[in-house]
């Protein structure tokens, strides 16, 4: 759980530059980055939360199998879900509200059992271990290309 609230501090550092963008980068701005991966983690720790352990079925996902060892999201490969699309207008007190969900989920996800899981719609069902592993990752990947906006 470190790593997970490592990664939150950092997204919260970020706030204050939600307006920035750099299109040589990406179409979004740092607040859609940002938007999107409390909308990411917060709907995945709910979906872990809720699900039933006793309804796991372990299912072999080739590009889980591929990237999870790598922590590595490819950019521009697979478009978001509706459900975690950021809003036209993105406030700093929206993006705090988000932060501070976050950080309450950090300290539920700690008592979850093993086989609680989630569904991802490329990487399939994981378990509580491998959903924790894909929020450190998406939450990487974004935050990496917040930091490419601010810097060129």
């Amino acid at each position: 759980m470190k790593i997970l609230n490592r990664l939150l501090a950092q997204v919260e550092s970020y706030i204050p530059y939600k307006d920035q963008e750099n299109l040589l980068v990406s179409k979004a701005t740092v607040g859609w980055q940002l938007d999107h991966t409390l909308k990411v983690f917060n709907t995945v720790s709910l979906t872990l939360k809720n699900s039933n352990p006793k309804d796991y079925k372990k299912q072999f996902n080739y590009w889980r199998i591929l990237l999870f060892p790598l922590g590595y999201i490819p950019r521009g490969k697979a478009k978001a879900p509706k459900l975690v699309l950021p809003p036209e207008v993105i406030t700093k007190e929206n993006l705090k509200a988000q932060l501070e969900i976050a950080k309450n989920h950090t300290d539920v996800l700690k008592t979850l059992p093993n086989h609680a899981y989630f569904k991802h719609f490329i990487f399939g069902v994981l378990t509580k271990k491998q959903t924790l592993r894909f929020l450190e990752m998406h939450t990487k990947h974004h935050l990496k290309i917040v930091r490419d906006i601010l810097e060129k």
